[in-house]
């Protein structure tokens, strides 16, 4: 499902996107680009705010950080990962595959 344009996406940052009524922070970081759940699973705030860098997005409320390969938190308060959805490169087109 065409998520944006990849020029949509700043580098080493992110965006909120919807897609089938599923909130997801489509992110660049280190030359790639990821799509996870946009919902922190600590407390229920847009990670798609969050500063991104080196591979990662902090929720800017409690500063959890999320790895964007796997979704796990990489430092407290969150202990729980959030969801990550697979993300194909189509010409200038981001898409991402919802699971079903």
């Amino acid at each position: 499902m065409r998520a944006c344009a990849l020029d949509d996406i700043p580098v080493e940052g992110a965006l909120k996107v919807v897609l089938g009524g599923i909130d997801i922070c489509v992110a660049r970081s280190e030359g790639e680009v990821f799509a996870i759940s946009d919902t922190c699973s600590h407390a229920d705030v847009s990670l798609s705010e969050g500063d991104v860098e080196e591979g990662t997005v902090e929720c800017w409320l409690h500063g959890s950080r999320f790895d964007l390969r796997t979704g796990k938190p990489t430092c407290l308060p969150a202990v729980k990962a959030v969801a990550t959805y697979p993300v194909v490169i189509e010409g200038d087109d981001v898409h991402v595959k919802l699971e079903k």
